[in-house]
């Protein structure tokens, strides 16, 4: 019922596009912008060509927004999660802090497709590693997990020990905590970089988990 209730709330804040033109992916916006293509056939037999582009650095908005467009001609926009009606279904698009974690096409019968990234983007360059060289894409994606899961288990050594800090608090029942880690500053900083970077790899993918990838940001 909720998730019937969100996916019409997400129709409904789409909006009528103004007719531009889809711009071009430049390799200096790999970090601030996701472009991904959906081809499909008309009724007639005609062929779409639908993309989705998504401007991450949107969220000085307050929002990311995504913006669909149709044989190269803006169509449609909304703030994301965004579900935009095509033909034969929908496009369903989600955002993480670093990057996408869904834009899939979504038929009327269920079944779902992930859109193509496009070649130059970043999300494109990823999906070439993984096609040229899976052994190195494997490895990179089981270093990606692996950093997040020493960086959840870091950050869980910390906060047990600040909550029990103070001997009036929880110490009273459980005890005072000490972090077999004590990490300086420097060694904080370098290790929310790596989980970072590690998050922003498996948004490439469009992997997400609410612990691994929403506890980084």
């Amino acid at each position: 019922m909720f998730k019937e209730w969100r996916h019409r709330r997400a129709v409904q804040r789409v909006k009528p596009g103004d007719g531009r033109p889809l711009k071009r992916f430049r390799w200096w916006q790999m970090l601030t912008r996701a472009l991904f293509h959906l081809p499909l056939m008309n009724d007639d037999g005609r062929q779409m060509d639908y993309a989705v582009d998504v401007r991450h650095q949107s969220q000085k908005d307050g929002h990311v927004k995504a913006h669909l467009y149709l044989d190269g001609r803006h169509h449609a926009e909304s703030r994301v999660p965004a579900v935009f009606p095509v033909q034969g279904g929908t496009v369903e698009v989600r955002a993480s802090n670093f990057g996408l974690k869904r834009c899939h096409y979504v038929t009327a019968d269920g079944a779902e497709f992930p859109l193509v990234p496009d070649p130059a983007s970043a999300e494109g360059r990823r999906a070439r590693l993984d096609r040229s060289h899976p052994a190195v894409s494997r490895c990179l994606g089981y270093l990606s997990m692996i950093v997040l899961l020493i960086g959840l288990a870091l950050l869980i050594l910390q906060l047990a020990e600040q909550i029990t800090r103070d001997p009036q608090g929880l110490a009273q029942y459980v005890g005072t905590f000490v972090s077999p880690v004590d990490l300086s500053a420097g060694a904080n900083a370098v290790v929310g970089l790596v989980t970072v970077a590690a998050s922003t790899e498996r948004a490439l993918r469009m992997r997400y988990h609410w612990l691994l990838d929403g506890g980084a940001g």
